[in-house]
């Protein structure tokens, strides 16, 4: 089952977080981001796509040092549809936020400083997606659990569903 197909399921489900409203405010985010930047949805995708692979890494390396209750609260705590930089350095180190810039903007050929400008409304953006399918009473969230456990082919589909969702949604 895709990431997208995961997340229609939490919002379907009452005991999961997800709902339409959290999934809007998802997409106006990130196409505020991208109007305010100058980017296309193409390259937006993109980015997401590369930033969504690297928020996976960082958050496995968590995992396999901190658990996966450190992994979940973190989640919990940053996720979010407004800038936050402390999300951006729970994650990554300044070498590292720097060097995600570099690769999305290879990837994407956008600015690699305006890039890590993006970062910090980026990261909460990914980390709500992903947070959608937390468990109310304080379960479980098999959404983060999914994305955590890939493959590892280095496609991220956290761009594909946002897009789906967006379609989805009628956006």
């Amino acid at each position: 089952m895709g990431l997208f197909d995961q997340i229609l399921g939490a919002v379907a489900n009452p005991n999961q977080q997800a709902n339409l409203a959290q999934l809007g405010g998802i997409m106006n985010a990130v196409q505020q981001l991208g109007g305010n930047s100058g980017a296309d949805s193409s390259a937006m995708q993109g980015l997401m796509s590369v930033v969504g692979g690297q928020v996976r890494s960082a958050l496995q390396d968590k995992q396999a040092n901190e658990g996966q209750g450190a992994v979940q609260e973190l989640v919990g705590q940053f996720a979010g549809n407004s800038s936050n930089p402390n999300a951006v350095s729970s994650l990554f180190s300044p070498e590292m936020q720097q060097q995600v810039a570099e690769i999305a903007s290879q990837r994407t050929g956008l600015d690699a400083g305006m890039i890590q400008g993006m970062l910090p409304m980026l990261v909460p953006v990914i980390l709500n997606v992903l947070n959608s399918g937390a468990d109310k009473q304080g379960g479980g969230n098999p959404i983060l659990n999914s994305f955590l456990d890939a493959d590892g082919d280095g496609d991220v589909d956290i761009a594909d569903a946002m897009q789906m969702a967006s379609k989805y949604m009628g956006g």
